[in-house]
């Protein structure tokens, strides 16, 4: 029997109600890319702790590797600093990716948390611990 490859990937892509502003919002071709895999969904934030809806989210004074290394704090627009759950988000995240034969990653461009072209805290993570990751959405 051929085992079917594992893939992580941000829940959001899905179109699971994981998304800051509560709506459930499916990425187009992200079904396709994944339908012969084991699918793995995640939502860092929710991980970490945060609702869902949430307020909007940025990294602050730097990206996703300066969060890890103290130098940069993740901020709700509110002003409401949301560092914490955003690093045990990505702790929760890495752990599950560590535990698992994970083929690929896929993660939410754009995020705070996933973002891959601007690194987001749980992309830092994960890439920071030997994981190819690719931007969708």
């Amino acid at each position: 029997m051929v085992q079917k490859p594992i893939v992580l990937a941000s829940a959001c892509l899905t179109g699971l109600c994981t998304r800051y502003d509560g709506q459930a919002v499916e990425a187009p071709g992200f079904r396709e890319q994944v339908k012969n895999s084991v699918l793995i969904p995640v939502c860092p934030e929710q991980l970490g702790g945060l609702p869902t809806p949430r307020t909007a989210a940025d990294i602050i004074g730097g990206d996703g590797f300066d969060v890890l290394d103290g130098k940069a704090r993740v901020l709700c627009k509110d002003g409401v600093d949301v560092t914490d759950e955003f690093l045990k988000g990505a702790r929760q995240v890495l752990e599950i990716a560590l535990d698992q034969d994970i083929s690929k990653i896929f993660l939410k461009a754009r995020s705070p948390s996933c973002g891959v072209a601007r690194k987001g805290v749980t992309a830092a993570l994960l890439e920071r611990n030997g994981f190819r990751l690719e931007e969708f959405g």
